[in-house]
């Protein structure tokens, strides 16, 4: 297999990070292809714990070739920190390389996107208030300034004058904010663009090299694909798409060239911030078990670090989320999170007034509506955090996994029992 996407499957937050850096090994160029620093990946490998934003996952091995590909929005002030912290603790980011057609996010973006959402009131989105949707909006009218233009000065500043002017003045006139100064922004723009110039590059040769050596290629998802801008949630949902289409799209490859696309879901289900979650547990000892409150890796956004709302798996959702992307291969995370629940959930259907649902309405107003039917199977009540083979896992733990991939219909390929690299379970090879 030459060409592999990894996304997640749900509401974000599957531990993608985790797995990307597992597979980096074998991988010789991981592309991150959507997204932008909304969007946080925790590693926990040899050499530490790290957050990532917007650096691939492949960083850690340095024969791995790493891409920021066109469908990612770049917070240039962001991604230098990521640099620099990486650096500081001895990761060798020389193999980084960013797509000279992606995105900048500039400071207008965040404070559209602050006031945008102080202004829905009650009706919030949840976002991060990073610029994404402003950044993205800007990208599909055409108005967008690209990494490339922080290479050439008298781009950057007939772009910057062009677009500024019509900014500040819904800066000013709507939302009753200072303009921004056209000097002040492209010299700071501009010093990003000095700083970042060894990593800006036309990426397309690179990747198309890749694909004629048949080099194996992994493409890093963000978020959920339950966040996709058209098929997740909406409103309540991400900017950009984050499934198989949106992989293809940002890393610049034709959908025939995917030899799988590998899904990323936890165990039971997650989601930060705003938003339908038919299978929510708001409170209880259930819920407390799921955040597990207390831990390193408690339930909290490594982005946002809000608290993450908790439930049972959603097999409606994960079903949906395998047939809208092709998902052909499910990686499952987080399963020694379960390893003390007497009784485990899923949801097997939803049922709305008379009729039993077999996938989730497009509506959230009707979503909303809907009451998870669940299936109960007994847990396993030992831990599961040392076993590194299918077979020997609990019964019970067995069961439960093949329930899963029989409701989603995907094969099983990876198992996650803990956030170190080597606590994982290879059910089938990737690559």
């Amino acid at each position: 297999m030459s060409v592999v996407a990894l996304i997640g499957a749900q509401w974000g937050d599957e531990g993608k990070g985790h797995l990307v850096d597992l597979l980096a090994s074998k991988a010789r160029l991981v592309v991150r292809y959507g997204g932008g620093n909304n969007a946080g990946h925790t590693v926990v490998n040899h050499l530490g714990t790290f957050k990532l934003h917007l650096i691939p996952s492949g960083i850690f091995d340095p024969s791995t070739v790493n891409v920021i590909g066109s469908g990612v929005v770049i917070s240039p002030e962001g991604l230098l920190q990521e640099l620099d912290d990486l650096k500081s603790r001895g990761i060798n980011t020389s193999k980084l390389f960013i797509s000279e057609r992606a995105h900048v996010i500039m400071p207008y973006h965040i404070m559209f996107d602050r006031f945008q959402e102080d202004a829905r009131g009650d009706d919030k989105i949840g976002t991060t208030g990073r610029g994404i949707g402003p950044a993205y909006a800007d990208k599909m009218n055409r108005s967008g300034i690209r990494m490339a233009d922080l290479l050439h000065e008298e781009t950057l500043l007939n772009r910057l004058r062009s677009v500024l002017e019509e900014k500040n003045r819904l800066l000013t006139k709507l939302y009753g904010a200072k303009p921004l100064s056209l000097h002040d922004t492209y010299l700071r723009y501009l010093d990003f663009g000095h700083k970042l110039a060894d990593h800006i590059t036309d990426t397309h040769p690179i990747i198309m090299r890749a694909l004629e050596k048949d080099m194996p290629i992994l493409l890093e998802g963000a978020q959920g694909c339950l966040l996709d801008v058209d098929y997740g949630t909406y409103p309540y949902v991400t900017s950009s798409p984050p499934g198989a289409a949106g992989a293809c799209q940002g890393a610049g490859i034709g959908p025939t060239r995917v030899d799988s696309v590998i899904g990323v879901y936890k165990a039971y289900t997650t989601r930060v911030g705003q938003g339908p979650f038919p299978t929510e547990l708001a409170d209880g000892p259930d819920a407390d078990a799921l955040r597990q409150i207390g831990k390193p890796w408690a339930e909290v956004g490594t982005t946002t670090g809000r608290l993450r709302r908790v439930g049972w798996f959603d097999a409606v959702m994960a079903r949906y989320a395998a047939q809208v992307n092709g998902i052909d291969t499910l990686a499952i995370t987080k399963l020694d999170v379960l390893d003390e629940l007497a009784n485990i959930k899923i949801c097997v259907g939803y049922k709305l007034h008379d009729a039993t649902l077999e996938y989730p309405p497009a509506t959230t107003a009707v979503l909303d509506q809907v009451e998870p039917v669940y299936e109960e199977m007994p847990g396993w009540m030992s831990p599961t955090s040392d076993v590194r083979r299918f077979q020997d896992l609990p019964e019970a733990a067995q069961a439960y996994v093949a329930r899963i991939c029989q409701l989603v219909g995907a094969r099983l390929g990876i198992i996650s029992v803990g956030p170190d690299r080597e606590q994982t379970i290879i059910a089938s090879e990737v690559f």
